[in-house]
């Protein structure tokens, strides 16, 4: 079997999030820990994932600060995972990701999830990316460089 290639000293953000988030289970496992899934029986169940892979994810989201192990609530000796801040400020890349697939992936008819306000009971609105003064800019008005530059 090839060995994994890592991005772990990449100057990319975007490599180095992939690193610790890209595989296909990561962000399932993070997107049920909003949705309050808290226990390895009921991530399992909910994504139908062999335990190995499950396991190793769950690992590898700890190692990471995403989520962190806790006593079962109810007292029982079971464990179970919660998100950290570090884990919770993947929200937003859920949302979009959410809001990409909703646009892209489904026709206008086809059932599906959808993510509400619970104040307003109402989708969210979709995000965007601004400048420092709150106009949206695309794609071709933004530019990568390196810090110092």
């Amino acid at each position: 079997m090839p060995q994994r290639v890592t991005h772990e000293g990449a100057e990319c953000p975007v490599a180095r999030a992939v690193d610790v988030i890209g595989d296909r289970w990561s962000l399932l496992i993070v997107r049920d820990a909003f949705d309050g899934i808290r226990r390895f029986s009921e991530f399992q169940r909910n994504l139908g994932l062999a335990k190995n892979i499950l396991s190793s994810r769950l690992r590898e989201l700890v190692a990471h600060d995403i989520l962190e192990i806790l006593p079962g609530a109810d007292g029982s000796a079971y464990h179970e995972y919660a998100l950290t801040p570090k884990g919770r400020d993947l929200f937003v890349i859920l949302v979009s990701l959410r809001q990409w697939g909703e646009e892209h992936l489904f026709d206008r008819t086809e059932p599906h999830s959808v993510l509400l306000d619970t104040k307003a009971n109402k989708p969210l609105r979709k995000l965007r990316v601004t400048d420092h003064s709150g106009r949206a800019l695309g794609s071709e008005e933004a530019v990568v460089r390196k810090v110092g530059e």
